[in-house]
């Protein structure tokens, strides 16, 4: 198997890593804004995330001589390492369950805001976690500073989220002819517009609004698959939060799946490769993809309209970039493992300052925080300063994971 061993492989591995990881969000909420229901993408996106991890253990995982202590890919998969394999399929379950929740959770508080509080939750948790199963081989002094920056980066995103509301809240009320309209008697104006006949509906869009005006946040509900109008924005917090709590989990489980910390296997079993632990976790976050979102079909969250597996088959509005999302995500979720494996996983999570990528993406794609107050975008700088400032010192305090001879150990970069 392929093995990349130096600690400026491991960040390079983690750049690269950060730069899918933040891109593939941006796919998918680019394609529920196109009016896709969110079953039939997250369906698209578990396929090509899984056919990532295959294509990676048949590759990098099969490159090289094979031996009982360091074995590849295929030859680990008929050995008796129960226990790991156990834990890397728990990861692949939080792993699915995370990221089903948050593309729920983009359409309510946005891209930008919504990856900002669940990757400071992911951080917080897995880092703290996996800083004491690597036996503390990242640097102390530097990482739990790291880790206090994402703790703030995360209570600003969470102002972040406030202030543009209340500019959007600002927006619609001046786009109202009559000042002295209630906001009740204005938002139900909204939900009007929302309502109109097909025929009013698309003349309506037919002129492009500018982001960030009231008219292009009314087209933009109009279009999209999750209808958020009149519904509360604690509905998107809490499944950002939960997300968050999630997603936390899949990091340290794939740590021990590969480690064996607590020494579940029998002697002289060698540890699971990267390869074959990733392939582990890729099948149960498919096949638990799979089963949620075939049972939303026909009980669907938040009063999406229902659908068939006919439907899904027939629904080509954005296909290839759900598809590609999930080769992104799968891709990323790789690098970031064999990364981990070298320089620690408590280091790998810089990757979590994605949201610098998502928010990019959010403000070029879909005109976040376009027309918003000086306030907002104070706000927003000072929130991707302060993951700029921790992702630094996560990488900053890369350890080296030193290998044992009777050990099989994890690609890393």
């Amino acid at each position: 198997m392929y093995m990349v061993e130096s600690k400026a492989g491991a960040i390079a591995c983690m750049m690269l890593s950060l730069f899918f990881l933040g891109t593939f969000p941006a796919l998918l909420t680019l394609v529920e804004r196109r009016g896709r229901l969110p079953q039939h993408t997250y369906l698209d996106y578990s396929i090509t995330n899984f056919l990532a991890a295959v294509i990676i253990a048949l590759t990098l995982g099969e490159i090289g001589k094979s031996s009982q202590d360091s074995p590849n890919f295929i030859q680990q998969l008929s050995q008796d390492n129960l226990p790991s394999v156990m834990f890397a399929m728990a990861g692949g379950v939080a792993l699915s369950i995370g990221n089903l929740l948050a593309q729920y959770a983009w359409a309510f508080v946005g891209l930008s805001v919504t990856k900002v509080i669940s990757c400071s939750i992911v951080v917080v948790i897995g880092t703290t976690v996996n800083y004491f199963l690597d036996n503390k081989i990242n640097k102390a002094e530097i990482l739990f500073p790291g880790v206090a920056c994402f703790l703030v980066a995360a209570f600003l995103g969470s102002v972040v989220h406030s202030s543009n509301m209340v500019d959007n809240k600002v927006k619609l009320k001046s786009s109202s002819a009559d000042s002295e309209q209630s906001m009740e008697t204005k938002t139900s104006l909204i939900l009007n517009m929302v309502e109109r006949t097909n025929l009013e509906s698309a003349a309506y869009s037919s002129r492009k609004a500018k982001a960030g005006t009231a008219d292009f946040l009314v087209q933009l509900e109009n279009r999209r698959s999750i209808k958020v109008f009149g519904k509360s924005t604690l509905i998107g917090l809490c499944l950002t939060f939960f997300s968050g709590i999630s997603i936390s989990l899949f990091s340290p489980l794939f740590n021990l799946a590969t480690n064996d910390q607590w020494h579940t296997l029998k002697e002289g079993v060698p540890h699971l490769t990267v390869y074959t632990a990733f392939f582990y976790l890729s099948a149960s976050c498919f096949f638990i993809g799979v089963i949620l979102n075939v049972v939303f079909f026909y009980r669907p969250m938040l009063n999406l309209p229902k659908t068939t597996f006919k439907e899904y088959l027939n629904d080509w509005n954005g296909r290839g970039w759900a598809l590609l999302a999930g080769v992104l995500c799968g891709f990323g979720n790789g690098l970031e493992f064999m990364g981990g494996q070298a320089a620690g996983y408590a280091a790998s999570a810089s990757v979590q300052a994605l949201p610098l990528v998502s928010t990019f993406w959010g403000i070029v794609l879909f005109g976040e925080y376009h027309r918003s107050s000086r306030k907002t975008y104070m706000l927003l700088v000072s929130t991707l300063v302060m993951f700029t400032v921790a992702v630094g010192a996560l990488m900053a305090s890369s350890g080296h994971r030193h290998r044992h001879r009777n050990q099989a150990r994890t690609a890393t970069f």
